[in-house]
């Protein structure tokens, strides 16, 4: 009888031969954490074993009381009668898949992944397994996208022909912001860049891990007339849009970078005039290529748009099969 390396619970993924859970949503004695997003790492756990920078991240975010004890994630670590193994994931500055071995097959969770290139952290790596445990956040046929490097083209365009007006970027704090700022930077846009008092930390933090974001300023502070932000780029969380803070820019274009920008209903709702398709995640060429790349017996779902892939994987022959993990959202992309 195959053992299964790997259970679904109320919390989320549990590994038997370990005791441990990966990314719970709920709080657990031992969790080993993908990335530092807020849906996959949460505060409350007994011990935590992450990448250095993950947890980094958790302590600016939750305060560095967020765990009871934590473990740096540095080549194997054995935990029980497994050995796990922490690989770039490509999403966000300490993003990892978590590979899981000896026990019965072994198993890689990629919590969330992308494979575009991105300045702002480590590259995707694949990993051989046996059972391949993805994402589907866009895993529908219709999600292609396109060049980063072409949007930011299109922001840049737009500023050149709105010399008056600032351009406020709606992207999130951890990951699309710096990865906005990065890309800005890539195409040669030298300026400083003005960022709302949410993202200062993260940003920090990034500069400190060596990733070049250049001349930050804080958008949070008044700067006299509205004309003082005339031709800049701010770069701000979604939800500041909302809120007066939006009102001291000068006849603002409203931009916001996410995969999700490609629907323009989402678009239309949030009241935004430049839709930046930029995206942190695998879009269905690239989920399909993986999983014909890795090549794994068995393909798991973890969360998101999970019928076409499995519908795809029967089609190729492959076997797969949902996890219906609750408590992973898809907006904060």
């Amino acid at each position: 009888m195959t053992v299964t390396p790997l259970i679904t619970r109320p919390e989320g993924l549990y590994c038997p031969a370990g005791d441990f859970h990966i990314d719970p949503v709920r709080p657990v004695a031992r969790a080993l954490i993908t990335h530092g997003h807020a849906d996959h790492a949460r505060a409350g756990h007994g011990a935590v074993l992450a990448t250095a920078q993950t947890l980094d991240i958790m302590a600016l975010r939750y305060g560095e009381g967020f765990t009871q004890s934590r473990q740096v994630a540095d080549g194997q670590v054995r935990i029980g009668d497994v050995t796990v193994s922490f690989h770039p994931a490509g999403h966000v500055l300490g993003s990892a898949q978590i590979k899981v071995a000896g026990v019965g097959p072994s198993v890689v969770v990629t919590g969330d992944y992308a494979r575009q290139p991105n300045a702002a952290c480590a590259p995707w790596e694949p990993v051989p397994c046996d059972i391949f445990v993805t994402e589907a956040t866009f895993a529908l046929p219709v999600f292609r996208h396109p060049d980063p490097l072409a949007e930011i083209g299109k922001l840049l365009a737009s500023v050149a022909a709105f010399p008056d007006r600032a351009h406020l970027v709606g992207a999130y704090a951890l990951g699309k912001a710096q990865r906005v700022i990065m890309l800005l930077r890539q195409a040669g846009y030298d300026a400083p860049i003005y960022i709302h008092g949410a993202l200062q930390k993260l940003c920090d933090y990034h500069l400190s891990q060596g990733v070049p974001l250049g001349d930050l300023r804080p958008a949070t502070v008044a700067r006299g007339k509205k004309g003082d932000f005339a031709g800049a780029i701010i770069i701000a969380p979604p939800s500041a849009f909302a809120a007066t803070w939006a009102q001291r820019f000068p006849d603002p274009v409203i931009c916001f970078a996410s995969g999700w920008m490609m629907v323009r209903a989402r678009a239309r709702q949030r009241g935004v005039e430049l839709p930046l398709v930029i995206s942190d995640h695998v879009d269905w060429p690239e989920l399909t290529a993986t999983i014909t790349e890795l090549n794994p017996s068995e393909t798991w779902v973890t969360h998101g748009r999970e019928d076409a892939i499995l519908r795809w994987c029967a089609l190729q022959g492959r076997v797969a099969r949902p996890l219906r993990l609750v408590g992973y959202e898809d907006e904060p992309e």
